[in-house]
């Protein structure tokens, strides 16, 4: 009869173990977030990325959707992209990257500030001295012209960015630079932009009004 039940008593007690176990892990707060841990946030507060995860203290970890966190994050326009995994055995962790700030865009008296992609990401009163002034037709997300001027911002030096005081694109392929000394630089397209990076950092350092790296293969300076 003893060998009979033991392996009765032993799935019961297997059975036990699992139960308990499943219930520390899915129900019970044991394992439940007691921190969320952000990282890679400058000018947007911890507190202010921990209440937009919606996680409240003492959830089940193993509970979190991390798919609809990261998506409840991406609402936030600051926010570029957003990575959640969980930390055993109770912290959620935060991995954010934030939208750098490319240029300005003058809109109703104040400058709307977008990153590389157009996206606004703030409104200023004034110019800040760091950034370009994007001149374009249609100045919004998606916008070819735009998209080619701020692709152009983002090729040049970032030691020449602050130099610059307005990028102009009447159309994507004639996107020009006017500097802050009064000098000009004709651009031209997206194309090659390593190349008339290199030509233009060159060339600035000879004494002209105008400069033309359009062509990086043949250059004009006025």
């Amino acid at each position: 009869m003893n060998g009979a039940w033991r392996p009765a008593f032993l799935a019961l007690l297997t059975a036990g173990v699992v139960g308990t176990a499943a219930w520390l892990v899915f129900f019970s707060s044991v394992l439940g977030v007691r921190d969320i841990q952000v990282v890679g946030n400058l000018a947007i507060t911890a507190q202010q990325i921990r209440q937009a995860t919606g996680v409240a203290d003492g959830t089940p970890l193993a509970t979190v959707d991390v798919t609809e966190v990261e998506d409840r994050l991406r609402k936030i326009r600051q926010i570029e992209s957003a990575v959640v995994s969980r930390g055993w055995p109770g912290t959620l962790v935060v991995k954010i990257v934030e939208r750098e700030p490319m240029a300005v865009i003058p809109v109703g008296g104040k400058f709307a500030v977008v990153d590389r992609h157009g996206v606004v990401t703030g409104i200023e009163d004034a110019v800040p001295p760091m950034l370009p002034l994007l001149r374009v037709d249609h100045p919004q997300a998606g916008d070819p012209a735009a998209g080619a001027a701020l692709a152009v911002i983002g090729a040049l030096p970032q030691s020449l960015v602050p130099r610059i005081a307005e990028v102009l694109a009447p159309s994507p392929e004639t996107v020009s630079l006017r500097l802050k000394d009064g000098r000009t630089v004709v651009w031209g397209g997206a194309d090659r932009p390593a190349d008339k990076a290199s030509i233009l950092t060159t060339l600035l350092k000879r004494p002209a009004d105008s400069y033309d790296v359009s062509s990086p293969d043949v250059v004009t300076v006025k």
